[in-house]
């Protein structure tokens, strides 16, 4: 079974032995704000809430792309700032912890049974860890940005990322030509990874810091934790080449791409002059109505939906944990404070009107 299932929520998991606890998933949703105690659903939409009142012009995803090291996280925070929209971290592997139960970051057996330090070590480690690594990664990616959708639906601000699910795979790309992870591991991933963001938009913009694969080499050399600083200068180098060759020319198609050299990009006040002179006349986002976003803001409010393409039934001897360990896993993660229901259902953490949603 997907190291996922454990995470997805009671209902998502029983599926997957074939017992739908009826009692996990909320029949209706009523209410609206994705902030407030209670779900936005079809009535809200019927008495005339609607996500196009609240957008301005900055209602709008931009992502901040680039290799390990290349301040991706200082501009991001800048924009936002700036711009008065939301910033949103890196998704690490520790994403899900931090937004669900009572924020307590879990053990590794609760996260993929994966984690950087080891990746660092031993890229190559004949367990699959590299590729577990990747995707639980890909899986809080997903998560994220279903988030920074929703929060742009509900509030009409805008968000700013640092990366995304559309450029995860450059890491992944670099993993394969590394010889890190096998052939049956990127299929698996291309595969889940159409599903996942199939019902997903694009980001509005994509803004790429480039900085030369030995000047990230030497960055991390100077500031570094000191697992990063076995990386190889290969691997960052077909990260920038995975950026350069594919990932910018496809997004390129649907969204705006502003490139910075790593000079440029600390000229915050040009970048958002740059932003300003977009006109954001191409990509998904222009096709789309209050009917489309309502139905996008249901799908992407419902987390344990959004994670289930990441759990696709395939065996994958590098994600896939047999039945007993599962049950053990299973059973021990909803025992945990705020997690044996669907987030907001849990009164053990001090969730309300649990009988309303």
């Amino acid at each position: 079974m997907s190291l996922w299932l454990p995470r997805l929520g009671p209902a998502a998991a029983a599926v997957s032995r074939g017992r739908l606890r009826s009692a996990a998933v909320p029949a209706a949703r009523i209410h609206v704000g994705s902030e407030r105690n209670l779900q936005y659903g079809w009535l809200a939409y019927m008495l005339g809430d609607r996500a196009t009142k609240r957008f301005t012009e900055h209602s709008k995803i931009f992502t901040v792309e680039g290799n390990l090291s290349s301040g991706k996280g200082k501009l991001a925070q800048q924009v936002a700032e700036k711009l008065g929209m939301k910033y949103f971290p890196e998704a690490d592997i520790h994403y899900l912890d931090r937004i669900s139960g009572d924020g307590t970051l879990l053990p590794e057996k609760f996260n993929g049974f994966c984690n950087l330090e080891r990746f660092y070590n031993d890229p190559k480690c004949p367990d699959g860890h590299s590729y577990r690594l990747q995707a639980w990664l890909f899986g809080n990616r997903v998560l994220q940005y279903a988030d920074a959708l929703e929060h742009l639906l509900s509030t009409g601000q805008g968000v700013v990322m640092e990366r995304s699910p559309y450029s995860d795979f450059v890491f992944l790309d670099a993993m394969f030509k590394q010889g890190y992870i096998h052939k049956r591991c990127l299929d698996h991933y291309k595969e889940i990874k159409e599903f996942s963001i199939s019902e997903f938009l694009p980001p509005h913009l994509v803004i790429y810091i480039d900085v030369p694969s030995a000047e990230v080499q030497k960055r991390i050399q100077e500031k570094g934790k000191p697992y990063e600083k076995k990386v190889s200068p290969s691997y960052l180098q077909n990260i920038e080449d995975a950026y350069k060759k594919t990932f910018l020319p496809e997004i390129s198609e649907t969204s705006e791409v502003l490139q910075y050299t790593a000079t440029e990009a600390e000229d915050v006040e040009k970048v958002i002059e740059d932003i300003e002179y977009l006109k954001f006349d191409k990509g998904p986002w222009l096709e789309q109505d209050d009917v489309s976003l309502h139905h996008l803001r249901i799908y992407v409010q419902d987390k344990a939906g959004v994670l289930d393409p990441t759990a696709l039934p395939r065996f994958i001897p590098e994600i896939t944990i047999g039945g007993t360990e599962y049950d053990k896993i299973y059973y021990e993660y909803r025992s945990l404070p705020g997690r044996n229901f669907r987030q907001g259902y849990n009164a053990d953490v001090g969730d309300k009107w649990i009988w309303l949603k």
